[in-house]
């Protein structure tokens, strides 16, 4: 049987012959194909958000406090904060998407490809793609693609092998991005509070409710800074 003689039931979802139809036998929406272009419209609007900061201080797809750490490379010409915290989640999960099905925007795209990859470039001395939008949109598409089409080979080479008998060690990656950045909150607290002292200050304190509540200092640091920048902007 071929994927065009699948029937669908309207009222179950099987096929047919009694099962579900599999992703790549659901047209375009379930197609594996269409995965990478899903993940290069995402990433283009996320890159052209951070240009749009970096050009006009505004429009990024980020927190406060991960933000401030673009920020202070900005100023002050040293990207590696940024870099290292970007880059160190987007490579978490990529790792982490093919075992548990998901690509996690946050942390993959918005902090990866907002922050991460920018802040990279831009320690490099690459300023073109975020100085114009025109070259933003396609270079966060270029990235977006690399990233789905990435995700779809470790999937195939792992649990869509033809054995399926290992992950190459890549379940050890299952939320590393968050385990690593539970040791992060002092970096995320002395970022806010280079923003703004008030933001620094809401930083400090959502980090030790969270302490109190026997939460990760990180989370808490975070939505301490975006609650204290929603009362007390930053003034440009």
């Amino acid at each position: 049987m071929t994927t065009t003689d699948i029937g669908v039931n309207d009222d179950t979802g099987e096929g047919a012959d009694g099962r579900r139809p599999r992703p790549w036998e659901g047209g375009f929406w379930l197609s594996e194909w269409a995965f990478p272009l899903f993940v290069a419209s995402l990433a283009s609007g996320i890159f052209a958000g951070t240009h749009l900061y970096y050009t006009y201080q505004t429009g990024v797809f980020n927190e406060v406090a991960v933000v401030a750490l673009l920020k202070a490379g900005m100023e002050n010409g040293s990207y590696g904060a940024a870099a290292a915290f970007g880059a160190g989640f987007l490579f978490a999960r990529i790792i982490e998407a093919p075992m548990v099905g998901i690509l996690d925007i946050g942390g993959s795209l918005q902090t990866g490809v907002g922050i991460g990859i920018p802040a990279m470039l831009l320690a490099a001395g690459v300023t073109a793609p975020l100085e114009h939008f025109w070259l933003a949109l396609p270079t966060g598409a270029v990235i977006g693609l690399a990233i789905g089409w990435l995700v779809l080979v470790i999937r195939r080479a792992t649990l869509n092998s033809p054995d399926a008998g290992s992950t190459f060690g890549a379940d050890v990656m299952m939320g590393a991005g968050n385990s690593a950045g539970r040791y992060l909150g002092p970096l995320v607290i002395l970022a806010a509070a280079t923003a703004s002292v008030p933001v620094g200050l809401g930083s400090t304190l959502g980090a030790i409710l969270f302490y109190w509540w026997k939460k990760p200092l990180t989370g808490g640091a975070i939505l301490g800074a975006m609650a204290a920048g929603l009362f007390f902007p930053i003034v440009k």
